[in-house]
């Protein structure tokens, strides 16, 4: 395995975690190199208008609010590269990293913000609005919908909390349930079964979104009737899970059963030292583009104070 190239510090991937760690990576002197990954800016590029992000009283379209991230890095001196990170080496105290199947980068320190990644129906429908109604995230686009009706798939808790979410600013939520029982907790469940505009459709799948350029509906099938039946709303949010890109990592981080990269508490370091997580790939909790920044602020500071303890910077 020839490496080409050595440094400090490397950080995968560019949401709103990579971009931040690469401006305190680089306000540090640690002249980070970024990989964007397969998709440059992250989620925020797929998702239209941010309202919750603080500074930015108008709002701002994901996409754009990514560009000012980026360039803001690159104005520190980060070096932001085109590629994947498509296989890792952990074994010493030097990390290998593998860039595109092709070439090898010896980095002292590796923050890891590959993020995470909705998972979708797979409906042709659902992939062309999206950004249109269609939405993974009722946090970020619930408000858009005020005073609407609109349905949400799902039956975790995470789907019951953003139920319960949407329920207290649109007028009616459609909840459509693939089993006869939801796999929420007891007590989620319960919250949901006791709110007075959230309807459930059980034993249920999503036969189409329908609408030409934005949501206006949504055809359902009952999986044991087979009776089909059509809701008008205005907003369809998917939320059965996110599966978070960590793949590469299996062999040498620990995880929890769904793939999230563990951290020690309070500070971004994983099982292995000078390799770090930040963002969506280590939160399955808050998942918010504010927190994400916040914990590439944590990753920069942790991979500093590393460097520096162990004479590598």
């Amino acid at each position: 395995m020839e490496t080409s190239e050595k440094i400090a510090c490397l950080i995968i991937g560019s949401g709103p975690a990579g971009y931040t760690a690469a401006i305190y990576a680089s306000r540090a002197g640690l002249k980070p190199v970024l990989y964007q990954g397969i998709q440059p800016g992250g989620q925020l590029t797929i998702t239209t208008e941010v309202e919750n992000y603080p500074g930015y009283p108008e709002g701002i379209q994901g996409p754009e609010m990514m560009v000012h991230f980026e360039k803001q890095a690159a104005r520190m001196g980060t070096d932001i590269r085109y590629g994947l990170a498509t296989k890792v080496d952990f074994t010493g105290p030097l990390h290998k990293v593998q860039i595109d199947d092709e070439k090898w980068i010896e980095a002292a320190s590796v923050i890891i913000c590959t993020g995470a990644s909705a998972k979708w129906l797979g409906l042709e429908s659902e992939q062309r609005l999206n950004g249109f109604g269609v939405s993974a995230c009722a946090v970020c686009d619930g408000f858009f919908f005020k005073g609407k009706e609109v349905a949400i798939v799902g039956a975790g808790d995470t789907a019951a909390e953003e139920a319960l979410y949407l329920s207290k600013i649109c007028s009616r939520v459609h909840m459509i349930v693939r089993r006869g029982e939801m796999r929420a907790s007891k007590v989620m469940q319960e919250r949901v079964k006791n709110t007075s505009n959230i309807t459930i459709y059980w034993n249920s799948e999503t036969d189409e979104i329908l609408g030409d350029k934005k949501v206006d509906g949504v055809r359902i099938v009952n999986n044991q009737t087979k009776e089909k039946t059509e809701i008008s709303v205005s907003a369809f949010f998917v939320a059965i899970g996110h599966q978070p890109n960590s793949d590469i990592f299996k062999p040498w981080l620990d995880m929890d059963e769904a793939g999230y990269i563990k951290t020690i508490a309070g500070s971004s370091r994983t099982n292995r030292e000078g390799v770090f997580a930040a963002g969506d790939v280590q939160d399955k909790i808050y998942r918010q583009a504010v927190t994400a920044a916040g914990s590439g602020c944590m990753a920069a500071l942790d991979a500093e104070r590393y460097l520096s303890a162990a004479g590598l910077h």
